[in-house]
């Protein structure tokens, strides 16, 4: 849900990657991960977080508010997804776009995102220019440009950005904004988070100005600074342009939990885009931090990650259903770790015609069922750890260091822990069979589960799939 997405094309950044493969927390084999944390909150509320790393001379500094699609006005769908593209408009001292042209400039990168639980903005630059760019943040979250011109000229942009991706796209929308509008019941996690464009269409100025009052304000931030830098001296600056900056209370959340589910849901849609069926499957999981939620991470690693897992071994080896399978919790949104509120462990794959939804799901079902009433065996679940640990390393390395700055930032502003970070494998190591079977028993239940099919203009005339 990237409202621009710049990749890491600038030579000063892009070099820095090259310097050296592993991040300086890197442990030999076996050892444990020891990220450099340090967490302070300014009297206005903002919480911080700074973590040295030495691998590049670069800086990665992220922004993330504590407001994402999930709950965002109910007649303003896609308005938490606007207001990103807002902020790149222009701010006090800086015009419009003068933001991404003073990162680039000085041979940086930038990006920002949607995601259910938050909106965030990050910069990956040169070490030396990481007081530029604390000013810079500082900026635009003391005073933003709120513009009609600027609110006009966005709405468009991000109804082009919908009809691109998803309207005019064949299997756009599957299964990442689809599923959960049909596996949730909540409204706040079941509406179309991407927007509706007769809501794009009624945003007006009250609304941004308001909008940024309410949610884009130090007590529901977390800055997040991580690279060569100085922590004292970072720390320093971070007070003296952000320390200022006057903040409002945090506002009440509003009830986003689920009920449990008790029967299948089956669902269809018609796509005149697609040449082949489609197939999505969305299972409920465990409450964040719950033993059960570490266990489903591993359950994702045994079924679904790579082609080593049961499901790919299953439905593309030795039955032929299709050439791939993809998925995980959270999945095409961030990982499993940067969602607050309910998510869906999902399973995707296109198909011929000639293989049935059934078929597929039946296979499905004898690789959960032998999950459900086998204990795995010490030699699979190692394994599992291992691509565990191997997944979280690279998570950490990703964007010359932005997924060790995202897993801050979702610590800090979910948790108020970033320390976190530190104690996943131990999490992870503490996961048994017998845990892992009473997991995939309660939560990979027929009657926990969402079935989405895609239907091809061609397969139209032939009826409903199931």
């Amino acid at each position: 849900m990237s409202a621009r997405f710049r990749g890491l094309a600038v030579l000063t950044v892009a070099a820095a990657m090259a310097l050296s493969s592993a991040p300086a927390a890197r442990q030999s084999s076996g050892a444990a991960l020891n990220i450099p944390v340090e967490y302070h909150t300014l009297s206005n509320g903002l919480k911080v977080v700074l973590s040295r790393d030495t691998t590049t001379p670069t800086a990665v500094v992220g922004v993330y508010y504590n407001i994402g699609f999930r709950i965002e006005p109910k007649d303003r769908t896609g308005f938490a997804h606007l207001f990103e593209h807002m902020m790149f408009q222009g701010s006090e001292h800086l015009g419009k776009n003068a933001f991404i042209g003073l990162v680039e400039s000085n041979g940086g990168t930038l990006n920002g995102s949607t995601r259910f639980d938050f909106t965030n903005y990050y910069e990956i630059i040169p070490r030396q220019t990481l007081e530029t760019v604390l000013w810079a943040e500082a900026d635009r979250m003391r005073g933003l440009d709120i513009t009609q011109d600027n609110l006009t000229n966005q709405q468009a942009v991000v109804k082009n950005e919908v009809k691109v991706n998803v309207l005019n796209q064949p299997y756009g929308g599957f299964p990442w904004l689809d599923l959960p509008q049909v596996a949730n019941t909540n409204w706040y996690n079941a509406h179309n988070f991407y927007g509706d464009l007769e809501h794009l269409d009624a945003a007006t100025l009250g609304d941004v100005r308001q909008f940024f009052k309410t949610y884009y304000t130090p007590s529901n931030a977390v800055l997040v600074v991580t690279g060569d830098i100085d922590p004292a001296q970072t720390l320093t600056w971070v007070r003296q342009y952000f320390g200022g900056i006057a903040s409002t209370p945090r506002q009440p959340q509003p009830d986003v939990a689920e009920p449990r589910q008790e029967k299948e849901k089956r669902t269809s849609k018609a796509d005149p885009l697609a040449t082949r069926p489609a197939l999505a499957i969305g299972y409920h999981v465990p409450e964040r931090h719950a033993p059960e939620f570490y266990a489903m991470g591993l359950i994702d690693q045994l079924l679904l990650q790579g082609s080593d897992s049961r499901l790919y071994e299953s439905l593309v080896r030795k039955k032929g259903l299709t050439g791939a399978v993809s998925g995980g919790i959270n999945e095409d949104l961030g990982n499993m770790f940067d969602i607050k509120g309910p998510a869906l462990w999902t399973l995707s794959l296109i198909h011929d015609a000639n293989k049935s939804p059934d078929e597929i799901v039946k296979a499905i079902d004898e690789e959960v069922e032998r999950l459900q009433t086998t204990p795995v065996s010490k030699a699979e679940l190692d394994l599992a750890l291992v691509k565990q640990r191997s997944q979280l390393y690279a998570e950490y390395e990703s964007q010359v260091g932005f997924g060790r700055a995202n897993l801050l930032a979702a610590f800090a502003l979910f948790d108020a822990d970033p320390g976190r970070i530190n104690r996943l494998e131990d999490e992870f190591r503490k996961v048994t069979p017998e845990l892992i079977q009473k997991t995939a028993r309660e939560f990979l239940r027929p009657t926990n589960r969402t079935i989405l099919t895609i239907i091809p203009k061609a397969a139209r005339a032939g009826g409903h799939p199931f």
